[in-house]
């Protein structure tokens, strides 16, 4: 899931100062989760700014609203029959940097602004901890590795490691995590499969990690792609 953190408050409030009708929207999913950007937080970034605004003298009008994924246009759509997006002059999207870029598309020539900072992509490591697993490279090599990715989980992103600074399997960039081809070698020990981290990868190929990317089904080539 992506894992976002809330902008300062200051910083949203300098953002929408100024404008009289503001609309905050929410993202039911990967934000929602990481109780970033959920029906909640919508509902208590909207208190936050009808208080700080209003002490400030400004008379505002601040609605709130929540889709299911900002990340997917048809969500986005049917915003509009929730709410008149033109009668706002700014909104306030609470989704990750991939939302607030669709939003944008969606209600072009409408200012929408974030709220929130896009952290990483990761999985849930207990109740309200996520940690990073995932740099979405576009060369995976988990299948070489014992399922423990090298270009996140070790801080200097080695394809082939360890490094020799490495001390007793913790890393020497911070000590008091472990070394990310120390738990490879363990994994790999464990099943039997530790002659697999003698192979050396080439270095990486970053054309499979093009901006923007765009990513078409096999199944839908027909319908999107000309010629096809």
């Amino acid at each position: 899931m992506i894992v976002a953190k809330r902008k300062p408050f200051t910083e949203i409030k300098d953002i929408v100062s100024g404008h009289r009708k503001i609309l905050i929207v929410g993202c039911g999913t990967c934000v929602a989760v990481c109780l970033a950007g959920g029906e909640t937080e919508v509902a208590i970034l909207a208190s936050q700014l009808r208080i700080a605004l209003g002490l400030d003298g400004h008379d505002v009008e601040i609605d709130e609203a929540i889709v299911y994924r900002q990340c997917d246009r048809e969500f986005l759509v049917d915003l509009s029959k929730k709410k008149n997006v033109a009668d706002y002059d700014v909104i306030v999207s609470m989704a990750c940097g991939a939302g607030v870029q669709l939003l944008g598309d969606v209600y072009d020539g409408k200012l929408v602004v974030p709220a929130l900072n896009t952290v990483f992509l990761g999985v849930a490591g207990g109740p309200g901890i996520w940690t990073e697993r995932c740099e979405s490279c576009g060369d995976c090599v988990l299948g070489e590795t014992g399922g423990i990715c090298p270009i996140t989980m070790c801080a200097k992103g080695l394809l082939n490691g360890p490094c020799s600074g490495t001390r007793h399997g913790k890393c020497e960039v911070n000590p008091e995590i472990d070394c990310a081809w120390a738990k490879i070698y363990d994994r790999l020990a464990a099943r039997g499969d530790v002659g697999r981290i003698s192979k050396v990868f080439p270095p990486r190929n970053n054309s499979r990690r093009s901006h923007p990317a765009v990513v078409i089904h096999e199944a839908y080539k027909r319908r999107f792609v000309k010629d096809e």
